[in-house]
């Protein structure tokens, strides 16, 4: 590790420490007295770093860290281990007593790992909360975190203004998308996209053109697309872009670990009145809600709201997708790109300062394409404040 690398991990300490802090506190209303972390988002909201290992978090002692590879890592409370039968007696040698109760990510763990992880604590009480009580944690995010979002927001922001300059007449979705992933890796983007739960894929994000908008996904995502081959049902098809038809850019903003979101919707020449109309529509139920949102409110009360704006408007049987629709318009971002909160129906969920989300108003009007907008949001005292920060407007090319 180099010294500007060094110096950063030290700074780091104290938001890490908090985080740990929240998932303790949570473990204590439960009287869980011990935590073993050992999935890739966990450990890197947790210790700062993905590693091959386990970061057991006891309640009222610093967390340790056992790492299997690398086999660079050093530190105070860092130890090498080979197998997870081995926890129990290195747990034991630094002078701590064993759990009680321990909790493991039983949402994430294979079955397997997961009972093999069991099984090295066998006079232990194990419960399988570890999953949800940290993506709880991981909900209401730190100063730091939302910071993270704001960077990646302006990044976001410039691989999109350059979108204009890549297109070229004649092109499909899938040639105009990869000089779109380009950008996005050239202003630092990670690439990998993450979802939580395994029956969700995708590289990247989407760009949806024409009627692909309307195709039905088997994934939880506002609008779908056909994808260019089974295994990998979603996005782009090969649709050659025409004049008259939109096409809609929602790339995941990933450049520091953290997942922004936000999608912008483009045309191939002038579009059908009725397609600036829809796109109004989206903007102004993206304001309204901005305006409504506050600490206390209801995630279902917005839903609500958006739904009602969109009906009076005559735009209710296009509104988040064609025949299959979305029944959300909105969701927690962070590590993930689907984390708490949820803005869809009868979710009593109340917002809180530091959740972070992405609000989706979209439509799909056949024949023509997606029009909509998605924007990233952090939740203040008092209201939201937006963190992509890009031309709104339908951008024609």
């Amino acid at each position: 590790m180099n010294i500007k690398n060094r110096n950063f991990s030290k700074m780091l300490q104290p938001e890490l420490k908090m985080r740990r802090d929240k998932i303790r506190v949570l473990m204590a209303q439960q009287g869980i007295d011990a935590a073993l972390i050992t999935c890739n988002v966990n450990l890197f909201y947790t210790y700062g770093r993905v590693v091959s290992g386990y970061l057991y978090l006891p309640l009222n002692s610093p967390a340790q860290l056992f790492v299997k590879r690398p086999n660079t890592i050093e530190g105070e409370f860092v130890h090498t281990i080979r197998k997870p039968e081995q926890l129990s007696e290195l747990i034991a040698e630094c002078g701590l007593p064993a759990p009680q109760k321990l909790m493991l990510e039983g949402d994430e763990l294979p079955y397997c790992e997961y009972k093999r992880l069991a099984a090295c604590f066998p006079e232990t009480e194990v419960v399988s909360c570890g999953t949800t009580l940290i993506r709880q944690a991981r909900s209401v995010k730190t100063e730091m975190e939302v910071e993270m979002f704001r960077r990646s927001g302006i990044s976001h922001a410039k691989a999109y203004a350059q979108i204009p300059s890549v297109y070229r007449p004649g092109m499909t979705d899938f040639q105009l998308s990869v000089e779109i992933e380009k950008l996005m890796r050239l202003e630092g983007c990670l690439g990998i996209f993450r979802v939580f739960g395994r029956s969700m894929e995708i590289f990247m994000g989407s760009l949806l053109a024409g009627d692909n908008a309307v195709a039905a996904s088997p994934y939880d995502f506002a609008l779908g697309g056909e994808g260019l081959d089974p295994s990998l049902p979603g996005g782009v098809n090969g649709t050659l872009l025409q004049t008259g038809q939109s096409f809609m850019v929602d790339m995941g903003g990933n450049f520091n670990g953290y997942m922004g979101d936000m999608s912008r919707v483009f045309s191939v020449g002038k579009l059908p009145e009725k397609a600036y109309a829809a796109h109004q529509v989206c903007l102004e139920v993206q304001e309204e809600i901005a305006a409504t949102a506050k600490p206390g409110v209801r995630c279902e009360d917005l839903y609500d709201k958006a739904v009602k704006m969109v009906e009076k408007a005559g735009f209710a049987d296009c509104f988040m997708g064609v025949g299959q629709k979305a029944k959300f318009i909105g969701h927690g971002i962070g590590l993930e790109i689907n984390e708490a909160p949820v803005i869809a129906p009868r979710i009593k969920q109340e917002l809180e300062p530091g959740m972070v989300f992405a609000l989706e108003p979209k439509i799909v009007l056949p024949g023509v394409g997606p029009v909509g907008i998605e924007n990233s949001w952090a939740v203040t005292g008092d209201g939201l404040e937006k963190l992509t920060l890009c031309p709104e407007e339908i951008i024609e090319l």
